[in-house]
């Protein structure tokens, strides 16, 4: 577990314990990726052992085994109807609750769980709050066939592309996609911008969500504070 003297990192636990209380039993929860949703993982593994029951569906592989350390029980996404609550972390967010997520290359697994579900929350730490969205890299994940000829396009729209890599070889998703990182600076319009890069043939999924978060929970150290979509 990261060290709590961190400032960051314990508003990052703050905001996930704040979460896992909107979990009841019999809920199907979805469980996002990322070093705060860790806390989220953990905390409902904890809860789970003093009775909490409920049924989980996983966005990555590195949540799943995590999932399953914690004592969780999990099931596939075509195994259900849909899913009470997902709890998942960001990238950035902005005042209207839109997002930037894909840092740690699961945009596409985390997007379809967040469209399956009755109720998104992000948790994060104060510095994920943002005016305008497009400091953090935007993650733009592609299949490996043709990736050149979508790396030339967004070039082209002037995004400022640059390879995902890891290892000294290009970083492979759960999917086994590339992911391209765009330096697109402000993005006035995500919307649009998703829409945009979306018809390029070869683009499989955005790290823009756009109007799929319903609330966020926010903390500064162990001040938290709860957003709700206006």
């Amino acid at each position: 577990m990261p060290e709590l003297s961190d400032y960051r990192e314990l508003g990052k636990r703050s905001a996930a314990y704040k979460a896992a209380e909107f979990v009841e039993t019999g809920m199907t929860v979805g469980l996002g990726s990322g070093s705060t949703v860790y806390y989220a993982v953990a905390r409902l593994g904890e809860l789970a052992s003093e009775g909490l029951k409920i049924t989980c569906v996983s966005t990555s592989a590195a949540t799943t085994r995590l999932a399953l350390d914690c004592g969780l029980d999990l099931t596939g996404l075509d195994e259900i109807t849909s899913i009470d609550l997902t709890i998942d972390g960001a990238d950035e967010i902005d005042s209207n609750l839109n997002g930037i997520k894909g840092g740690g290359g699961a945009l596409l697994f985390e997007k379809i769980v967040a469209l399956f579900s009755k109720k998104n929350i992000w948790i994060a730490d104060s510095s994920k709050l943002v005016d305008v969205l497009g400091k953090f890299p935007l993650p733009v994940e592609v299949v490996p066939f043709g990736y050149k000829r979508v790396f030339s396009i967004l070039e082209l729209m002037k995004l400022n592309p640059v390879m995902r890599e890891k290892e000294e070889a290009y970083y492979l998703t759960d999917s086994r996609n590339f992911i391209i990182d765009l330096h697109a600076g402000k993005i006035s319009d995500p919307e649009g911008l998703d829409r945009e890069i979306k018809l390029i043939s070869g683009v499989v999924e955005t790290g823009i969500f756009f109007n799929i978060a319903d609330s966020a929970v926010i903390a500064d150290g162990d001040a938290v504070t709860i957003l709700d979509k206006h």
